[in-house]
């Protein structure tokens, strides 16, 4: 119950940030992984290198390179009224990658503060 009080906490003041442009929605890990658990309409996306991926990724995650030419047309085919969280290495190119889902029109986009190297750190499942 505390958990979800949390959670609603943290959404309802995400959702207060302005509407134009991209707002720094950057969750902690465990904010990111109550969200995770608590909506099961999330697109998860790891903007790392394929080669990235060996070293564990969060499970769910979908695979889109944010270094391809066409990663604006792959972020296009994914449905901008559910909520999008990304996560990179450390969380430099994931808040480029949120700042582009929001110019597309993404309204929902969060980004997991300190990418998967927080995450590992605060002891989160992983992928292999």
């Amino acid at each position: 119950m505390l958990r979800t009080l949390l959670l609603l906490l943290i959404i309802s003041g995400l959702s207060c940030s302005p509407s134009t442009g991209y707002s720094q929605n950057k969750l902690t890990p465990d904010a990111f992984e109550a969200m995770l658990k608590s909506d099961s309409t999330v697109q998860l996306v790891d903007v790392r290198t394929p080669g990235e991926l060996q070293s564990g990724y969060i499970a769910g995650a979908q695979n889109l390179n944010i270094q391809e030419a066409d990663f604006a047309k792959k972020i296009n085919q994914l449905d901008k009224n559910r909520p999008v969280m990304v996560y990179c290495a450390v969380g430099g190119r994931s808040a480029k990658a949120a700042s582009q889902f929001s110019s597309l029109g993404f309204t929902k986009v969060y980004d997991l503060k300190g990418g998967i190297t927080a995450w590992k750190s605060a002891g989160k499942a992983m992928g292999y």
